[in-house]
């Protein structure tokens, strides 16, 4: 956890603060045709489930603009008042203008500077959007894209940058006019009549040097609330590790009020994935708890089973399907440990450690599992993978029911649970011992 946070002013976007001290907000993007009010309304709240406390949807054409209302009404019929996110290219000026429904369900609208028109269009038009926000008490995100960045802007600083010989690489210049972007239509939009209140700022790159270059600048010249995330993580491994690495910079010094991983899913992938990555992040940094985290050993000369790799795997799919239910009847349940370990080198020291582990036998060692929890020797189990990942099931299970106070009113669904900064699991029975 950071010993300071950069100080920002806080953003309300529908229930959920962004900034002024707030925890570190998560967010994600749908994938699906807008316009298919049924199946993006779905997905909106697999992604709420997920962890994601805020959802942006893109807006693009007037099919999609109509469907807005309809998607949040699905969404509020099925318990879930996740915000959501307009997400606005070229025409958002159009729009929000025609679609006044739209503007008034969606609890947010995402505007990229770098095209909303060219030169005194430009302004207009982005003027235009920010007093649609105006007249209906919406906030704002200013996004700017490396790759849509305003190109009259960029040639204007590479001008200057040679008539008066001040030696930049374009790298450098490329980064300035990004910080520059974001701060001369902060101002446009505050002249349009937005509040500072009412104003989140991103400037998103696809290379993780870059973003912490930028919003270290970003950070000193600015006190609105930032949008972390590259704006083209990539796919797999790479995605995850470039997102970790610039963000995780950024949020272990303080910068950085919500956070967006923007993965690139395999075809026909789940959306979630993202979700998951950056609750991941957060918890990781110490900044917030989603969800139990699952301590596995990586496997050696010592582990030539796959049992305890089928076991991890295993547990960590149950906890992320019984997460959302968990959460909302449960206080505190997502800062609980497991442990899946695979030989007797590190496994009774891991399981000792966590509120439920279990040792898996080595390559040579008695076929016996010992179970610890919260420190202690509590069961020994023996069986089938099968029989084993029931068993361990179980035990979460009863752990959660008898440690975990019980809510006197369920979260509604998607919802997420106050930071648990000061919480801690309470006994309230013993646990049945499995044999």
């Amino acid at each position: 956890m950071p010993q300071n946070r950069h100080n920002t002013i806080g953003v309300k976007v529908g229930k959920v603060q962004v900034g002024g001290g707030a925890p570190v907000v998560v967010q994600s993007m749908t994938n699906t045709d807008t316009a298919d009010a049924a199946i993006t309304a779905q997905q909106c709240l697999e992604l709420a489930q997920a962890g994601s406390e805020l959802v942006r949807v893109t807006v693009n054409v007037p099919e999609a603009a109509a469907a807005v209302p309809e998607i949040k009404k699905r969404l509020l019929d099925a318990g879930c008042d996740v915000p959501i996110i307009g997400d606005f290219h070229y025409n958002g000026h159009v729009l929000l203008t025609k679609y006044p429904d739209c503007a008034r369900t969606l609890d947010k609208y995402r505007i990229n500077p770098g095209n909303v028109g060219h030169g005194q269009r430009r302004d207009e038009q982005f003027s235009t959007i920010c007093k649609v926000a105006r007249d209906n008490a919406k906030p704002v995100r200013i996004g700017v894209n490396g790759g849509s960045l305003n190109q009259e802007l960029v040639m204007r600083k590479m001008q200057e940058n040679t008539d008066r010989d001040l030696g930049k690489s374009s790298e450098e210049i490329i980064n300035e006019c990004m910080v520059l972007s974001a701060l001369e239509s902060t101002e446009l939009a505050l002249e349009s009549g937005l509040r500072k209140d009412q104003i989140i700022i991103s400037c998103k790159v696809s290379r993780p040097r870059d973003l912490v270059d930028i919003y270290h600048d970003l950070a000193r010249k600015t006190d609105q609330p930032l949008h972390l995330g590259l704006t083209e993580a990539g796919m797999g491994a790479k995605g995850l590790v470039w997102s970790a690495a610039s963000m995780g910079i950024l949020l272990g010094e303080g910068i950085g009020d919500t956070v967006r991983v923007s993965l690139t899913p395999r075809p026909g992938g789940d959306r979630r994935e993202e979700v998951y990555a950056a609750c991941e992040l957060l918890q990781s940094l110490g900044l917030r708890s989603f969800a139990p985290s699952v301590t596995a050993c990586p496997g050696c000369g010592r582990t030539t089973s796959t049992t305890f790799q089928e076991l991890a795997e295993s547990i960590q799919a149950y906890i992320r399907d019984n997460m959302p239910e968990w959460k909302r009847h449960y206080e505190g349940v997502e800062e609980m440990k497991l442990a899946v370990m695979g030989c007797i080198v590190n496994g009774p020291g891991e399981s000792k450690a966590s509120n439920i582990g279990i040792s898996l036998p080595g390559t040579g060692e008695a076929p016996r599992c010992p179970v610890y929890i919260d420190g202690q020797k509590f069961t020994t189990l023996e069986g089938t993978y099968d029989e084993l990942s029931t068993a361990f099931q179980a035990l979460v299970n009863d752990y959660i029911e008898a440690k975990y106070p019980k809510r006197d009113t369920p979260l509604p669904p998607g919802a997420s649970s106050p930071p648990a900064d000061s919480r801690s699991p309470k006994s309230k029975s013993p646990l049945r011992v499995i044999a």
